[in-house]
């Protein structure tokens, strides 16, 4: 007799490979990237502007990406589309030669992959709360992958030309487009284990749903300088590939100890936001004195506060804030507000560094202080949303 076919793979496999497409291109991009723009021949104003622009673009293409997906209700099919056209258009900007060329490449190719984020968390929310799962154990294999991602590219630099780092990203966005095209529906599990949903209407004009757009941005606005320029500051201290991406993938390996344990937190969202701007305030604090090597690390662990604890507050709240037919919109806000903020401190971030150097983490220092004051404006707004949740 013929085997019985094995059961497809659920959900969960699913949504984690995508995570992980997702992450490997993060974990090459976030850290070398302004090392490729570098070898390609741009100066530090330039890769400050090369990674501001395109910020705004993504505004257009979150915006337009998640409105569709939440009136023709297809969030798997808007995934599959903004996936395979990014592959293509960073095969483009690897294709591409010239300062102004690759600029323009690259703001195409910001325009169609930036909404695979927030679709892909509105995406993982819905289905894991339909089936009573928690976010963080899922999303932690991204921040995996995004390890898997630095040491890749980090090993890659020592190995070969810094120009031909384009092209293990263009393979990260092939895996995200293959995991994107494999998605089952989000409603498959029965519609009574969904999450309760508070029903809302007029989110921009809802007081603690911008104070938490506000807080966020600020606070992730204030890696600007540590994402821009952190690997060619720690190259030119003596750093090698392999050094660098070790850094980096210490901080992520302290966001994801945060991750996993997530369903058993009991902090509130607007808790974590707070929690999240003192992280960054005492990170950049140090950054700005230039510390010796050895405190490096142990600054890196600090990131599962100003970026873990600061993305897990933004989106449960705001997951939590949308009515129904409102999520991927309600995520495209706070992905437009974290794109909008990013561009503006990444574009000033490019001549703060270049006349002042590590000092200029004094002002992302400052950025978390007014994020933290925004998350506590958030949480006297005493909204619903803000109840802890795993």
């Amino acid at each position: 007799m013929r085997p019985p076919p094995s059961p497809p793979l659920g959900f969960v496999p699913r949504l984690a490979g995508l995570y992980i497409g997702l992450f490997l291109f993060s974990g090459v991009q976030q850290p070398f990237f302004p090392v490729w723009l570098k070898a390609k021949g741009l100066d530090p104003s330039w890769i400050g502007l090369a990674v501001a622009l395109p910020s705004l673009v993504r505004v257009f293409g979150i915006a337009f990406a998640a409105r569709e997906a939440d009136r023709r209700d297809a969030l798997r099919q808007a995934l599959a589309i903004c996936a395979c056209l990014s592959v293509a258009a960073y095969a483009l900007v690897g294709a591409s030669s010239g300062a102004l060329v690759v600029f323009m490449t690259y703001l195409m190719a910001s325009l169609v992959y930036a909404p695979l984020m927030p679709l892909t968390d509105t995406y993982a929310l819905k289905g894991l709360w339909a089936r009573g799962r928690a976010y963080g154990p899922v999303r932690l294999w991204g921040s995996i992958a995004f390890i898997a991602g630095n040491f890749v590219a980090g090993d890659a630099l020592d190995l070969m030309p810094a120009q031909h780092l384009i092209w293990i990203m263009v393979a990260a966005t092939a895996v995200t487009a293959s995991a994107a095209l494999t998605l089952v529906p989000v409603s498959a599990a029965a519609p009574e284990a969904q999450a309760p949903r508070v029903a809302r209407t007029g989110l921009l004009r809802d007081r603690g749903f911008i104070a938490v757009l506000a807080a966020a941005s600020l606070i992730q606005a204030s890696h600007a300088v540590y994402y821009g320029f952190s690997a060619l500051q720690w190259r030119g201290d003596g750093f090698d590939g392999g050094s660098i991406g070790a850094l980096w993938a210490i901080g992520v390996l302290a966001e994801i100890v945060l991750f996993a344990f997530q369903a058993r937190l009991s902090i509130s969202s607007t808790g974590l936001l707070v929690i999240g701007a003192a992280g960054a305030l005492a990170r950049w604090g140090v950054m700005m004195l230039n510390p010796p090597a050895a405190l490096l690390p142990f600054l890196q662990i600090l990131h599962a506060l100003s970026f873990g604890a600061t993305h897990l507050g933004a989106l449960t709240y705001v997951a939590r804030h949308a009515g129904e037919g409102q999520a991927a919109t309600a995520q495209g806000h706070l992905a437009i507000a974290l794109s909008a903020v990013m561009a503006v401190t990444s574009a000033v971030s490019g001549p703060l560094y270049a006349q002042y150097g590590v000092a200029s983490y004094a002002a992302m220092a400052l950025m978390a202080v007014a994020g933290g004051v925004a998350a506590r404006i958030a949480g006297r707004a005493g909204a619903i949303a803000d109840m802890p949740r795993g």
